[in-house]
């Protein structure tokens, strides 16, 4: 399989995780994708019931501008407009997963509610030609530096993947190598696609 396995890293509505993951394995050379799995994008406000909220689809730019207007230190100071600048240089907006029917054959999410949803939304689908993909979760924090530390575990877990000659019947015993060097609980399951 090598690099060219697909990959999607699908995380909550605020892009920051499935962003940075996707900005390390596009430099390494994977072939990746990454999603909200909302219903809208959000990001956070002046206060926490107050978030800026967009829809899908809504421009990395267009984001940017408005949050420049609103108020530029704030979000200066945030990382917020750091983080879009990221974002707007690697795709032009954020894509929801729900609306997407490209086949993977991994897909990486962040939290288990994400993980649940995904599992959910593929479930609901009518497979094409059966085809499995993998999802795997790796619980990561919701801020910049575990946002970092995930991407390059996800990164890890990939390149391993990605050396399986045969990623269906090694799966198994690469993750459970994998969760006891990192330490963290991951779960796993297979969908059809």
């Amino acid at each position: 399989m090598g690099d060219s396995i697909r990959i999607a890293v699908v995380c909550s509505s605020n892009q920051n995780r499935s962003m940075e993951a996707h900005a390390v394995l596009g430099k390494k050379g994977f072939n990746v994708r990454s999603f909200g799995s909302g219903n809208q994008v959000k990001l956070p406000g002046p206060s926490q019931d107050r978030p800026n909220v967009y829809e899908f689809g809504t421009p990395y730019e267009t984001m940017y501008n408005d949050l420049i207007n609103k108020d530029k230190n704030l979000y200066t100071q945030n990382g917020i407009l750091h983080m879009l600048d990221r974002n707007r240089r690697i795709k032009t907006c954020p894509e929801r997963f729900q609306n997407c029917f490209d086949k993977f054959d991994v897909i990486f999410t962040c939290e288990e509610r994400v993980y649940d949803q995904v599992v959910e939304d593929l479930s609901s689908r009518n497979p094409i030609d059966y085809s499995t993909v993998h999802i795997i979760n790796i619980d990561v924090q919701d801020n910049h530096e575990e946002a970092t530390l995930g991407a390059f575990l996800i990164f890890r877990m990939a390149q391993s993947l990605a050396n399986s000659k045969d990623l269906d019947n090694d799966i198994d015993e690469l993750l459970q190598e994998f969760e006891t060097n990192i330490n963290r609980p991951l779960l796993h399951t297979i969908a059809f696609q």
